[in-house]
């Protein structure tokens, strides 16, 4: 009998105002999905840099014929000045591998990588690629005494870092993983306002029947779980439609970027499931909270 007069009583809550609980469901879908899609940037993030920092490399350009550079003035590298170079470079402190790109490879790896863009590849020749030595280091933070060791040296056009344009990717990606929170944290701050508003309407509308309950010697907890489930079904069904737009990120936008970018370090669907359970969570808890603080604060029982 109880039972059935608390949900009866949720029922009328929902029903009455229903606008306002529209509004709290979207709300708090919209605030839960950027706060997930702000942590599963930031595991992509990691596993970005774990897989990649792994791969950095310094590439070391070589001369040839075509190079406009004031080092080689025009004239391309001799093979002994290439096996001299490379002695150079096997032993330079920081260095574990040491690999010679020719200009075949080079050319390989160039339609490889600009495969959609069939009239780049066409209007390029294998001997329009430089030859290279690609040098794996020990530690890939600690490549500033290789490329100031390498730079300048007879044969060399250019000493490339890898990790200056991998880390203006990942910089971009924290700032938007950063907005990403930012702006989760005031959409879940509207969301507990919402509820605020909607149970003090709530309450108001039934005074009369929480004014009867109080005279009868019902307890607190009896007068406010109706309300406080409210905010529950609220923060549940808003936390489904924040997993359904979580699953839809996944699919179009972090599967996108991990077979551009990642193949082997892209987000599964075991963090996925992880983050909806964490946002489903936080947005119930939130509706619980809010309704239970607003209902201490405005509803006198």
């Amino acid at each position: 009998m109880r039972a059935n007069f608390i949900f009866s009583e949720v029922w009328i809550g929902l029903r009455r105002n229903l606008t306002m609980t529209i509004a709290v469901i979207i709300t708090v879908a919209v605030g839960m999905a950027m706060l997930g899609v702000g942590l599963m940037i930031n595991a992509q993030v990691s596993m970005m840099k774990d897989f990649w920092y792994d791969k950095v490399e310094v590439s070391v350009f070589l001369c040839t014929k075509n190079t406009a550079n004031e080092t080689c003035k025009g004239k391309a590298i001799t093979a002994p000045q290439t096996q001299a170079l490379q002695k150079q470079i096997q032993g330079l402190p920081g260095v574990e591998k040491v690999f010679y790109e020719d200009q075949v490879a080079a050319y390989k790896n160039f339609q490889e990588s600009f495969a959609s863009n069939k009239a780049l590849v066409a209007a390029t020749k294998a001997e329009d690629m430089p030859t290279s030595f690609r040098v794996k280091l020990i530690n890939p933070d600690n490549y500033q005494p290789i490329v100031q060791s390498l730079t300048g040296q007879p044969g060399v056009a250019q000493v490339l870092n890898q990790k200056d344009l991998v880390s203006k990717v990942f910089e971009l990606l924290d700032k938007l993983r950063g907005g990403a929170i930012v702006v989760a944290v005031v959409l879940v701050l509207a969301a507990a306002l919402l509820i605020g508003n909607t149970v003090r309407l709530s309450a108001f509308n039934r005074r009369r029947e929480t004014g009867i309950m109080r005279l009868v010697g019902a307890s607190n907890l009896y007068i406010q779980l109706p309300f406080v489930m409210e905010g529950l079904i609220s923060g549940l069904i808003g936390g489904v439609f924040a997993a359904v737009l979580l699953i839809l990120a996944k699919v179009l936008l972090f599967e996108e970027i991990g077979a551009q970018l990642t193949r082997g370090a892209q987000i599964g669907w075991n963090d996925v499931a992880s983050v909806i359970t964490l946002t489903m969570a936080i947005g119930v808890v939130i509706c619980v909270l809010a309704s239970f603080v607003t209902l201490r604060r405005y509803l006198r029982v």
